[in-house]
């Protein structure tokens, strides 16, 4: 039977950037020693020192950074699951209000101590110009993330309508073939003809009932192996498919309907063209960082069929895999000497049972 599949977590819902991050802090702090040279820069005259004004500047707007960077960072879970519009309005009042009680503390501070000098502002002007240039600054700063975050869904979404246009590419050329093989035995042998339904039933529901676009590394073996059964019954002993996968994790993900074309251009290029038939060898081994899936055929030397199909086949599983991870290289092909070698290699990204 085969195996529920599992939805996919969808990247597109993260509307916030990771605050916790290294890269997000670097960034932070260094769009906040610009933000203090400018600031300095527009309240710099001939009795404040430009240096000294960006050592107090800097110091302030530093602080009000690191600790609005500190809180966004504790609250990001909480705000992802408000939505995008609330958790940027939630993200600016609480920015806001960083900034506001930085401000306060820093007046009280001089005050008490004596040091007007750092200050000379009146309270109510130093916090009503706290307020109005970090609202601008956060402003910005949010509708940054906000259209840099509906950037990222919109690529998301596109490579998932493309992942479902290749699939829909896929599945019509394997479903021909298969009725093809079950309208020859029909005369031949009906009682293998209805296996042979009953195993294209398996891989419908498994394939075309699924909205994923991932499969487990099980589920794509059992279908090539289901696949594998009923070209079996066509092929006879002519066909003799290895499985060495015992390396590999069973839950890792992959992009859904990839082993089965493999195997099918395998059998239709290679062993059907030779008189004796040949072994197809399906091979996985599993390395620190990645992956790896082989599957190679024997090849009729001078023989050959119209490779329109077998491209077609071939660059949409590289594209789904470039769109997936990233990779141009992540399908790879040798085809010298007497097999023709696809590699699949990619990252151990194991999902649940």
């Amino acid at each position: 039977m085969i195996a529920a599949r599992h939805p996919d977590k969808d990247p597109s819902q993260a509307y916030l950037p990771d605050f916790c991050a290294a890269g997000t802090l670097f960034i932070v702090v260094l769009v906040t020693a610009l933000v203090a040279i400018v600031l300095a820069l527009a309240s710099h005259d001939s009795q404040h020192p430009f240096l000294i004004e960006l050592s107090k500047t800097s110091f302030f707007v530093l602080w009000n950074a690191l600790l609005g960077t500190l809180v966004m960072c504790q609250l990001r879970p909480y705000l992802e699951k408000t939505g995008p519009t609330r958790a940027f309005v939630i993200g600016f009042a609480v920015l806001e209000a960083v900034c506001l009680i930085v401000a306060e503390s820093a007046w009280q501070l001089t005050r008490i101590f004596g040091q007007s000098a750092i200050i000379s502002s009146s309270h109510s002007y130093f916090i009503l110009h706290t307020f109005a240039i970090s609202s601008i600054v956060i402003a910005l700063a949010m509708r940054y993330l906000y259209i840099s975050s509906e950037w990222r869904r919109s690529i998301v979404l596109e490579a998932q309508s493309r992942i479902s246009a290749l699939q829909a590419l896929i599945r019509p050329h394997f479903l021909f073939n298969s009725m093809n093989t079950i309208a020859s035995l029909t005369r031949t042998d009906p009682a293998r003809a209805e296996e042979a339904v009953e195993d294209l039933s398996d891989l419908l529901r498994a394939n075309l009932g699924g909205s994923s676009n991932r499969s487990s590394l099980k589920q794509e073996f059992e279908t090539a192996a289901i696949y594998q059964r009923i070209e079996k019954l066509r092929l006879g002993d002519r066909l003799n498919v290895k499985w060495d996968i015992s390396e590999l994790p069973m839950r890792a993900r992959i992009p859904s309907l990839t082993i089965q074309p493999l195997l099918e251009n395998a059998i239709y290029h290679g062993i059907e063209l030779l008189p004796d038939g040949g072994e197809v060898v399906v091979k996985g081994t599993r390395h620190d960082r990645y992956l790896e899936i082989s599957v190679s055929n024997p090849v009729a030397v001078g023989e050959t069929r119209d490779a329109g199909g077998n491209k077609m086949a071939m660059s949409n599983i590289r594209q789904r895999f470039e769109l997936a991870y990233g990779s141009s290289d992540a399908v790879k092909i040798d085809d010298a000497g007497d097999n023709f070698t696809v590699t699949l290699r990619f990252p151990p990204d194991e999902g649940p049972e």
